[in-house]
């Protein structure tokens, strides 16, 4: 009995010991990677600032349960052609995923924030989607983003939709403030680009992912 209680313990503090680090390791890694891009010149963190041009888009922050969500009342004056375009990045292998047009509701999947660029057009392409753990991603997750923090800059983005294919490569990678809505506007406003946003570190929303490319 007391043999039992003992291997009972033992696989009581397994269990315990693995659960926590499934949160553990992923934050440390995140936290490792922010680390190095910030002493190998690159700038990952950037401030919260409003322009003019957002006002007038309509975004805002959208609180909820703890979460901070940007979201945009903009309506189209002539609404997309479409509902849904395909999100590929072959280095994460991310495959023809959905992304929703114009909409803020995140249980979809991935999202396009309703007033920004749509494929093809000058402007920013703004796509947000939810990350998570990686003992939570399994094939019916909605946590399509989980694997954003491993896209490295120089690697394709491409969007297909209605037949025709846009290639982008990754410009820029940063970290930034939730409530940060710079990362609206695009980075000129003769470009054509993507902006991916996704929470890190994994399965925490205490700062977001921002990865931006340029339509080559």
């Amino acid at each position: 009995m007391i043999a039992y209680g003992k291997s009972l313990s033992l696989v009581l503090l397994f269990l315990g010991v693995f659960a926590i680090s499934q949160v553990v390791f992923p934050w440390v890694s995140f936290k490792l990677w922010e680390f190095r891009g910030q002493y190998e010149g690159n700038t990952y963190l950037t401030s919260p600032q409003l322009t003019k041009n957002q006002e007038i888009l309509g975004v805002s922050i959208k609180n909820k349960a703890n979460f901070s969500q940007i979201v945009s009342s903009a309506t189209r004056v002539k609404p997309a052609s479409y509902t849904r375009f395909s999100l590929i990045i072959p280095s994460i292998k991310l495959d023809n995923e959905t992304v929703y047009v114009d909409t803020n509701d995140l249980s979809h999947g991935l999202v396009h924030l309703p007033g920004s660029a749509l494929p093809g057009e000058k402007g920013n392409v703004f796509v947000s989607g939810h990350s998570a753990l990686p003992s939570y991603i399994g094939p019916k997750a909605k946590a399509l983003f989980a694997n954003l923090p491993k896209v490295k800059k120089g690697e394709k983005i491409i969007i297909e939709t209605e037949g025709v294919i846009y290639n982008y490569l990754v410009d820029s990678i940063k970290v930034i403030d939730p409530k940060d809505l710079s990362v609206i506007t695009p980075p000129d406003t003769q470009g054509r680009f993507i902006t991916l946003m996704t929470c890190v570190p994994p399965g925490f929303n205490t700062k977001r992912l921002i990865v931006v490319g340029k339509m080559i």
